[in-house]
């Protein structure tokens, strides 16, 4: 275990990689070493920007609207979902799919945009922002199409850390503002400090790192995550755009996709098993008392097995049985299992995660912080619609 609740298995590589796990070691300290707000941002000296004032003001309001794109909504829908948040009914906006049909009268609506020009938020604030209600904006601290929406509502502003992009930003105020509001504490999620004097996360995580560049250089450049839990769904989704967009450069990345099990066992393993073998695996389960179980009553003979079984027992029966079969054709995973829902766990898994993103950036050679190529997009839909030319 890297963390009280979190049993890892490493990739199951039998190669010895000791000299490049040293140079990689030397790198990773060197990212603890350099202190910049990102890293800040997962230990336990990180100073959120709003107050707790603002926070009690806030309690008596039940619902709460998030508005925003990417890494500025993503992370606190992964903590809502996964840690199954009872204090607040939340409504996240991002997309414009998604709307909710009714616009509840009283809500606290918090806008989240790290440039403040992020034209689905500005498009989706303009539908949903209402003077009478108490709307908070989390944005960098300059002059932006947002930052003067903020004002003329006079609404409260917090700034956005602007050395935190919005992919790395969910244990800054983009995802801890939202945590308290749901009843947790920034400090729980905050483990940084404990996780790098603990020998065996520092050993899996290099460990980890080093076999991934190893199948990266095999051209196994799909990540398929292997996910036993719903509620764990925004979390991968949330790591998938941290990785795919901080490596995805210079003809070089990896393509996460989520898969839902066991649900994909009838759809997707037989590729996974039989097809191309271009990709390596992450299976995620989560142990946990299920109230439902199998009655005798309706079972045959044929069956009686499933008797006293919960869902999660046959699921984790499964998720056992599926690495067995990737064993046997020396398919590579790793694999996670939880034991407890809670912030600690949840901060943990960002914290792992984060730091084997930027490592990877760092051994692949590319910039894990920036993403040149999405402004392209950016810049062209702006030219249609100033145009009116869809055709």
């Amino acid at each position: 275990m890297f963390g009280k609740n979190i049993e890892f298995k490493n990739f199951n590589l039998k190669k010895n990689n000791s000299k490049k796990k040293k140079q990689f070691l030397n790198i990773y300290k060197n990212i603890i070493k350099e202190k910049n707000e990102i890293i800040l941002s997962l230990g336990k000296n990180y100073k959120d920007v709003f107050s707790k004032k603002l926070i009690n003001k806030l309690k008596k309001i039940n619902h709460v609207v998030l508005i925003g794109m990417g890494g500025s909504i993503l992370g606190a829908k992964a903590i809502y979902n996964f840690l199954n948040s009872p204090k607040k009914k939340f409504t996240f906006i991002d997309n414009f799919s998604n709307i909710p049909l009714q616009n509840p009268k009283k809500k606290i609506t918090v806008v989240i945009s790290k440039s403040g020009n992020t034209l689905e938020t500005i498009s989706n604030s303009n539908i949903f922002l209402d003077k009478k209600n108490t709307n908070i904006f989390i944005t960098e601290n300059k002059k932006s199409y947002l930052m003067k929406m903020a004002h003329k509502l006079k609404s409260e502003i917090i700034h956005h850390n602007n050395f935190i992009g919005g992919r790395y930003s969910v244990l800054s105020e983009v995802g801890m503002l939202p945590a308290q509001l749901m009843g947790f504490k920034p400090e729980k999620f905050r483990r940084l400090n404990q996780l790098i004097n603990k020998k065996y996360f520092t050993n899996s995580l290099i460990q980890n790192v080093t076999n991934i560049f190893d199948l990266i250089s095999k051209n196994k450049t799909n990540s398929i995550i292997l996910n036993y839990d719903d509620k764990s769904n925004d979390l991968f989704s949330w790591y998938q755009q941290l990785v795919a967009e901080s490596l995805g450069k210079k003809n070089k990345g990896i393509l996460p996709v989520i898969s839902l099990m066991p649900k994909d066992n009838h759809s997707l393993m037989q590729y996974y098993l039989d097809g191309k073998k271009s990709q390596f695996y992450t299976f995620f389960f989560i142990k946990e008392k299920n109230k439902f179980k199998i009655k005798n009553k309706n079972l045959f003979n044929s069956h009686s097995f499933l008797e006293n079984k919960s869902l999660n027992e046959i699921a984790y029966s499964q998720f056992l049985a599926t690495q067995k079969v990737f064993s046997q054709k020396k398919i590579p995973y790793r694999s996670f299992i939880i034991n407890n829902r809670d912030e600690q766990t949840l901060g943990e898994l960002f914290t792992f995660f984060i730091l084997e993103t930027i490592l990877l950036g760092r051994v692949m050679k590319v910039n894990p912080f920036d993403q040149p190529a999405v402004e392209l997009i950016k810049k062209q839909t702006k030219k249609i619609l100033i145009s009116k030319n869809y055709s």
